[in-house]
């Protein structure tokens, strides 16, 4: 059937060139056969005002028809054992090729996270040393600031002792002075 539209398609072509042509020279409509090939027949309908109308027919297809279009199988070529085990080395060349290009992006993939993984703990230690590191320095301030602190009470409590002091040698004086 495919080969029958495309004969169709073929000789529809032919079929309009044909048919500008004849209707320049012979400008009546004839209701007889335009037309026959081997699988079709094409009759004109009447003229229309778009142009022409043809009726094609298709004829079934005769058997003599399909030997005719039938292709010859190719020639079988003999195929000698030495060919055939020289296919499949080649062929398990290339698997033995594509595996170790599998193996190779694997190795290199675990290689990059292996990377990615050392680079990240480096990360992490450093933000640890630094995290303590502040602590430490955070931690020594705080003791300055307390000792700071308490030496500053201490010396105001020492200022009051001394103060005291002066103050009740003059009351004493003065208890003294008035006895």
């Amino acid at each position: 059937m495919a080969k029958t539209a495309t004969a169709y398609k073929e000789k529809m072509k032919e079929l309009s060139v044909i048919s500008l042509i004849c209707s320049c020279f012979y400008p009546e409509t004839r209701n007889k056969l335009v037309c026959e090939f081997e699988d079709m027949e094409v009759k004109p309908i009447d003229k229309r005002a778009s142009g022409q109308a043809f009726e094609v027919i298709l004829k079934p297809p005769s058997p003599v028809s399909d030997a005719v279009h039938s292709l010859p199988p190719p020639p079988k070529r003999d195929i000698s054992l030495e060919v055939i085990q020289n296919k499949l080395e080649a062929a398990e060349e290339r698997r033995r090729s594509q595996e170790a290009h599998v193996l190779r992006a694997l190795a290199e993939k675990r290689e990059h996270e292996r990377e990615v993984m050392m680079k990240a703990m480096e990360e992490n230690n450093n933000f640890s040393k630094m995290a303590e590191e502040k602590l430490q320095m955070k931690m020594e301030q705080i003791k300055e600031n307390r000792e700071a602190y308490l030496a500053a009470i201490m010396e105001r409590l020492q200022e009051k002792e001394r103060r005291a002091e002066v103050v009740r040698r003059n009351k004493e004086l003065r208890e003294e002075l008035t006895a």
